[in-house]
């Protein structure tokens, strides 16, 4: 197919950037279009998210557009998690037995940055920002802009990708097509967030372990805190809107705001300087997941977040926006450059793994804010650091295949992961697993456990 399609890219984010520089790379015409300012010449807005979770899915889409290296200066290794009691106490939960497997702390700015530069090397991509997208003719592809200055600008395209976040206009455009079957559910937590920060001691140093990412979990409601290259930390609260002790809607004086950080954070309250400050300064947002279907139409297609928007809680949203520009990229090559065929395939194919990572990131909310703190699950947490470690080609945790193992689909490690969790749980819950039994041993009745739960053939009774 002719490479001398004009695209048009809406939404110049992560997954946008990252789309744009692979279709560059394939000699494509890219005009790349976003209705903020130039974030390399702007300052970032107060509360919202500058640090990310990144990891192995993510650097796979690094890996095919060349910038592994670079990507990787940007990143601060987090080994586990440190689960800080409400005595404040810590103990360090690794995220694999295996060695070499971690995320990393990355700089939301600083990576959009690192895909802009690299874009500006191409003759062939045309950015513009300060242009907000206000209307799309999905027949005849062309979108209508206003300008800063309030001017309006019409641009047309050969194909249009939407990666417009999760209040896309481009997805508006497809569900308000009165002849198009477009599924759209857009479900909220009861819960927001707000970011916080632990600035650097007065030395110039963390204020706590950089290599780890920290939770206080607190049944409800909990914070966590990610460090930055510049020795902060970013500090996320997540609270519930209303109800319980403490809620976003009774947290309206500082003295109300510290009593409970006091109370239920007491070691990171003592780090927090400009708490009330911030608490006040910054925004409450709200956590959701956004579901649609199908994601392409005529020559349209949504991607990322507009696509499929999901709570934050496994660290994989950013993670799976740059996973859609590799399997996006895979359909192409299989569809010998055919856009409009790799559109198609892109959408039908991607969907199911969208969606269970979208589940995955709902589950792991209950599990940060509460599980983490239970004793049954720490026990499960060292049997599988154990087993990863002793039969490191054999045994995979369900956070392990989600995060470290980025061949295995989303829907896969979904499936096999919530089937060993159940697995484990059961059998510790009833004394089946005990110490007294070799890795192997443990290893085995795991196996047999989880293989029956997969083929339907055991009732778990938790």
């Amino acid at each position: 197919m002719s490479k001398t399609d004009n695209i048009l890219i809406i939404g110049a984010g992560l997954c946008g950037s990252m789309l744009a520089l692979r279709l560059a790379q394939h000699d494509y015409n890219i005009t790349l279009v976003e209705k903020r300012p130039d974030l390399r010449q702007a300052k970032l807005s107060a509360g919202r998210s500058i640090n990310l979770a990144f990891s192995n899915r993510g650097l796979k889409a690094f890996k095919r557009v060349g910038l592994e290296d670079r990507v990787k200066e940007l990143c601060i290794p987090m080994h586990g998690r440190m689960l800080h009691d409400p005595d404040s106490n810590t103990k360090l939960s690794k995220y694999s037995g295996r060695d070499g497997e971690y995320i990393n702390s990355i700089s939301r700015p600083g990576l959009n940055a690192l895909l802009l530069d690299e874009l500006e090397n191409y003759p062939n991509v045309n950015i513009k920002f300060e242009m907000a997208c206000q209307e799309v003719n999905l027949e005849q592809t062309t979108a209508e802009f206003e300008l800063a200055d309030g001017s309006k600008q019409s641009l047309q395209a050969d194909y249009i990708f939407g990666t417009d976040g999760a209040g896309s206009a481009v997805r508006k455009a497809m569900q308000l097509k009165r002849n198009f079957l477009f599924s759209h559910s857009q479900d909220f937590l009861t819960h927001g967030y707000k970011e916080l920060s632990f600035p650097p001691t007065k030395d110039g140093d963390y204020a706590t372990e950089p290599h780890a990412l920290h939770i206080w979990p607190r049944g409800e409601n909990m914070i966590i805190a990610l460090p930055n290259q510049d020795k902060s930390f970013t500090v996320t609260l997540f609270l519930a809107y209303e109800g319980g002790r403490d809620n976003f809607n009774n947290l309206t004086t500082p003295e109300a705001v510290s009593d409970y950080f006091k109370r239920e954070y007491p070691d990171a309250f003592e780090l927090m300087p400009r708490l009330t400050e911030e608490f006040f300064e910054n925004p409450t947002a709200p956590l959701g997941t956004v579901r649609c279907n199908p994601w392409t139409y005529q020559n349209c297609l949504i991607m990322g977040d507009a696509a499929h928007a999901i709570v934050p809680f496994y660290g994989q949203g950013m993670n799976a926006s740059f996973e859609d520009v590799v399997e996006f990229d895979d359909c192409l090559e299989a569809n010998n450059f055919d856009l409009k065929a790799s559109l198609k395939d892109f959408s039908r194919s991607r969907k199911v793994n969208a969606d269970a990572i979208a589940d995955l990131a709902l589950d792991n909310f209950h599990e940060m804010k509460a599980h983490t703190a239970q004793e049954l699950f720490q026990q499960k947490r060292e049997i599988e650091l154990a087993l990863e470690e002793e039969f490191p080609q054999q045994y995979f945790s369900k956070y392990s295949l989600v995060t470290f193992q980025e061949q295995v689909p989303y829907k896969t490690a979904m499936d096999r992961g919530r089937a060993q969790d159940q697995a484990i749980l059961s059998l510790l819950k009833h004394q089946k697993l005990h110490q007294k039994q070799t890795r192997e041993e443990q290893l085995q009745l795991i196996r047999n456990f989880t293989e029956q739960i997969l083929k339907g053939e055991y009732i778990i009774n938790l």
